[in-house]
């Protein structure tokens, strides 16, 4: 860890004693911070971000042993270091019980302040990186899967956007898996030793995520009791994950798109700003473009953001990945449930591809873990639910539309089905000039231009999709 980035509350009721260890500290680069009592040391840990601690063991009121629970408790990782004039052989064993990182006595010793220092400050870092890396690679080689076109070119993305420092948007439905996309770039960014923040708007009730994001200051608010640290304060250093964006309140937008503009933020009932260094990536399953023309998403804030798109494929757009994701949920389904491994019949797999899977990934491995519990030694088709596979449509009533050919489908995406139809039939009847198409459509060109993408429409073996000749007589234009 850098010492210039380390933080080092100091707990002493002793002016002499947190001065000396202040000129220690600050010497070789460590920012200090001071507290007389453990009610203040406690204020400051909710507050402030704290590196480690140094606690004295007797202190007026609230000891330091009962300091030294209460911050495990707020922060499970911080590394503390007992110290005191005259403390038995108890002491140092109960301070060890709760979590104390070591134990020196008064007198000062700089030599030895400093390497309990360095050492606590080394592990932290250490675990800490070896926590992150076992994380991921959980994560990644759990649910990153799939050879698929789709997915190639998603990870391809993925690699060029990571390691700039460019704002990146997650499109896609809901169960694709976009806070793995999130997480993934901030693996592969150049803060991947920093904190990855996730904060779901669509969790957090409107009055309160103003202070979830930028903290509170005590008594702002009825229940305010402490001053509280925000989610950008927290991840300072690294990338901050806001999901379902398009859910949060215009209120909040607005102060998120001050943040992205200063890179400060002010608590909830404070004046004073502060800088934060954060990277933010966000997502949404929601058409952002649409709800700017609603008036529900601000333009401004979404033009900061859409800076480098990224959209997670719908498993329906990808059924060659499922048989892969199936037997990795299949192995993770017999391991967390304490089961032994399964043999998995291959008519299984098939019966997979063929369903549509509106839920994506998320439905896919619910299916998965189901057939896991409920069946037998074996794997077999006899174990798919009724609801996954293909299914024929009943005809439809006398002097209905014949939607025979979409199978029984959900409403959302029968929609998106039929769209795709009605749109490409448009297309070609203007043999795929995007003026004239649009203008039959009564939509505009570049919202026909990202209908194409959506449904994937391509011309195949064919030139490019023409735009109709401007006023000053041009020909036609490439797309």
């Amino acid at each position: 860890m850098d010492p210039t980035k380390a933080n080092i509350l100091v707990v002493d009721d002793e002016r002499n004693i947190r001065r000396t260890l202040r000129m220690v500290l600050e010497a070789e680069g460590y920012a200090v911070l001071e507290a007389e009592s453990a009610e203040q040391g406690l204020e400051v840990l909710q507050a402030e971000p704290v590196d480690l601690g140094v606690f004295d063991i007797r202190l007026p009121g609230m000891d330091g042993l009962a300091l030294l629970s209460r911050a495990r408790e707020l922060w499970r990782d911080l590394p503390v270091i007992m110290i005191s004039g005259h403390a038995d052989t108890s002491d140092v064993v109960d301070a060890v019980k709760r979590g104390a990182t070591d134990f020196f006595s008064k007198p000062v010793d700089r030599d030895r302040v400093l390497v309990s220092v360095r050492n606590a400050l080394s592990r932290r870092d250490l675990e800490g990186k070896v926590q992150a890396l076992s994380a991921r690679e959980r994560r990644f080689s759990d649910d990153m899967l799939g050879e698929s076109p789709a997915m190639r070119k998603l990870r391809e993305d993925i690699g060029k956007v990571a390691p700039t420092s460019g704002r990146v948007l997650v499109l896609g439905e809901s169960g694709t898996g976009k806070e793995l996309v999130a997480a993934e770039v901030h693996r592969q960014s150049r803060r991947a030793d920093g904190p990855f923040v996730k904060v779901n708007c669509a969790a957090i009730p409107s009055e309160l995520i103003e202070s979830e994001l930028f903290g509170h200051e005590k008594g702002s608010f009825s229940g305010a009791a402490a001053r509280r640290r925000g989610q950008f304060e927290v991840a300072h250093g690294g990338t901050l994950f806001l999901d379902e964006i398009g859910d949060m309140g215009l209120s909040a937008q607005a102060k998120v798109l001050r943040a992205l503009q200063t890179g400060e933020v002010v608590r909830v009932g404070s004046e004073k700003a502060f800088t934060v260094d954060v990277r933010i990536i966000a997502a949404t399953n929601k058409d952002l473009e649409e709800e700017v023309r609603n008036g529900t998403f601000r333009e401004d804030l979404f033009f900061r953001l859409n800076v480098v798109p990224l959209t997670v494929p719908p498993l329906r757009d990808r059924l060659e990945d499922v048989p892969v994701l199936a037997e990795r949920f299949f192995q993770l389904a017999t391991r967390e449930n304490g089961l032994r491994p399964k043999p998995v019949e291959p008519d299984v797999y098939d019966r997979l591809k063929q369903h549509r899977w509106p839920g994506n990934v998320r439905e896919l491995r619910n299916v998965c873990e189901r057939m896991v519990i409920m069946s037998g030694e074996r794997i077999t088709s006899a174990d798919v639910p009724e609801t996954v596979g293909p299914r024929a449509a009943p005809p439809p009533p006398p002097g209905s539309a014949d939607l025979s050919r979409y199978g029984e489908v959900p409403l959302k995406e029968l929609r998106d089905l039929v769209e795709r139809d009605y749109i490409l039939a448009r297309l070609e009847e203007h043999d795929w000039n995007i003026t004239q198409a649009a203008q039959a459509l009564g939509v505009e060109r570049t919202n026909l231009h990202k209908k194409i993408k959506q449904h994937g429409l391509s011309r195949a073996g064919r030139a490019p999709p023409r735009e109709e000749a401007d006023e000053a007589g041009e020909g036609d234009a490439e797309a």
